[in-house]
């Protein structure tokens, strides 16, 4: 981007992405509290409502990676006001769908619309100076990862009160309002790149292969959130079992616990001044590990699960602002395409560990759940030092 450009990223404007962002990828997580909750209403097995969460990331990475690189390739906030009509119209069919087929097909379609966020981050790092780059992604994702844990709060409660439905009217009704705030203060961002989509997407793909520090960053980020949703999608299940006897409320109030952890996360720019990339990582990837060996000591307790909870969030999302800093540090002219890349395997990566774990319930219940959550852990874990040499010398802003 053009420095003409920089001077358009206020505080108001950085606000109204981190909130934006926050409430549109809510949309992706407002189903994982209800599942109990449409399994019972449509005569469907567990295994059957956990296809709902996987089909909403499959289409997310789908939306990734067949629409956010053209976020350098057209107008960008040309390209987010007609995503908008398109989330509308996905929620009020998901609202609407009587029939497991039906969700399956709204919630793809719900993924698929709502990568705005992915728009987003790149927009605001692409905006900022140099020195603010991590600090300006970290807000805007700490609005994001406020927007995945609070959907779960509200989608919880609003499910036990009023039913699953009303809570995809609700959220049309935010997607109306958020409309009208993004045309009136976003602003307008100019692509660089000049080929056709074609070339575009051939030069992701060549990203993918050429790029070490970006093969890093999305294998850590599959991994570890395979593991992150392993977690999210069982623990209304989970809680369903002695001893907690809990319903869709209970699982979606732990969002708020969560949220702690989001906002810690927010402080890893600061840290990272100070602290080696390459060890910073690493000490994330362990507290990861470790959240997952609470829930294997005392996840059967509330104890367990909020001190999990917290330490699993904090480094979830401080890993996943770390990832995205080292890939913004490439090609800023190509920083829709490289977050393409990442975030498309970062949700691959998600409905890989929500279809295994929805199995792995069936037949194993908790104990499935921690053989998931610890096998993606240590993968994650391996993946960091097998690419050591190519990111031991990285530095973020």
């Amino acid at each position: 981007m053009s420095n003409s450009n920089q001077n358009t990223l206020t505080p108001a404007v950085l606000w109204i992405m981190a909130i934006s962002s926050g409430l549109i990828v809510a949309n992706n997580y407002y189903n994982q509290p209800l599942l109990s909750l449409i399994a019972n209403d449509l005569h469907i097995s567990a295994a059957s409502a956990g296809k709902i969460a996987m089909m909403t990331q499959v289409g997310y990475a789908a939306g990734l990676f067949t629409i956010v690189p053209l976020g350098d390739l057209v107008r960008r906030k040309r390209l987010i006001m007609i995503q908008f009509a398109f989330i509308l119209l996905s929620l009020i069919g998901m609202a609407m769908s009587r029939s497991i087929w039906q969700l399956y097909t709204f919630s793809f379609l719900i993924g698929l619309t709502s990568v705005i966020p992915q728009l987003l981050v790149p927009m605001a790092a692409s905006l900022s100076t140099p020195e603010k780059r991590t600090q300006s992604i970290g807000f805007v994702m700490s609005g994001l990862l406020i927007g995945i844990l609070g959907s779960r709060v509200l989608s919880g409660i609003v499910g036990e009160l009023y039913g699953w439905r009303t809570m995809f009217y609700i959220a049309a009704v935010i997607i109306l309002v958020l409309w009208g705030m993004i045309a009136w203060k976003l602003p307008e961002v100019y692509p660089e790149y000049k080929g056709t989509y074609l070339k575009l997407m051939k030069s992701v793909v060549y990203y993918a292969r050429t790029e070490p520090v970006l093969q890093a960053a999305s294998f850590r980020g599959a991994f570890a959130f395979a593991a992150f949703s392993a977690f999210w999608t069982s623990l209304v299940y989970h809680l369903e079992q002695p001893p907690f006897f809990a319903g869709s409320s209970v699982a979606g109030s732990f969002g708020v616990i969560g949220m702690a952890g989001a906002l810690a996360a927010a402080l890893v720019g600061r840290i990272a001044k100070i602290v080696p990339y390459f060890r910073l990582t690493l000490y994330l990837i362990l507290a990861f590990i470790a959240s997952w060996l609470i829930f294997y000591g005392i996840g059967n307790t509330y104890i367990g699960l909020i001190l999990g909870v917290i330490v699993m969030d904090a480094a979830m999302q401080a890993l996943h602002i770390m990832n995205q800093s080292s890939i913004f540090t490439l090609h800023p002219e190509a920083n829709n395409r490289l977050n393409t890349v990442y975030m498309t395997s970062y949700f691959v990566g998600g409905a890989l560990g929500t279809y295994l774990t929805a199995i792995a319930w069936q037949q194993w219940l908790w104990n499935g759940v921690l053989m998931v959550g610890f096998g993606f852990s240590f993968l994650t874990l391996a993946v960091h030092f097998l690419y050591k040499r190519k990111s031991a010398g990285l530095k973020t802003a």
